[in-house]
């Protein structure tokens, strides 16, 4: 990890300045699976 920080010092920063933006998009990824899972449980077979 150490040797990734000496090689790219922007990675870091790119991380931190989208880390929201991930974020948002993996609470909306696991809202919909769990909306689906929902929706297939409720149904049924």
């Amino acid at each position: 990890m150490q040797f990734v920080r000496q090689t790219f010092p922007g990675i870091s920063l790119l991380v931190r300045l989208n880390l929201d933006r991930l974020f948002t998009a993996g609470t909306i990824v696991l809202g919909l699976l769990a909306g689906a899972f929902l929706g297939t449980a409720i149904v049924g077979p």
